[in-house]
């Protein structure tokens, strides 16, 4: 193998790693975001005050 070989594959490998990195740190980001989406709606979900009587909603039907 050459020299010129050799420093294209070592090139290649740290393109590739780079790459890795870059696609790692986006993915995390995108997690980062989708967490925030969720929780803001399980907090919108959690200030939800019902206006039915509390007698409805306690019992379900399961033989329909």
């Amino acid at each position: 193998m050459d020299t010129a070989s050799i420093a294209a594959v070592a090139t290649d490998m740290s393109q590739a790693r780079t790459e890795g990195a870059v696609q790692l740190a986006v993915l995390k980001k995108a997690m980062d975001i989708q967490a925030q989406g969720a929780m803001q709606l399980i907090q919108a979900a959690a200030q939800v005050i019902p206006n039915n009587p509390p007698h409805l909603g306690n019992q379900v039907d399961v033989f329909a």
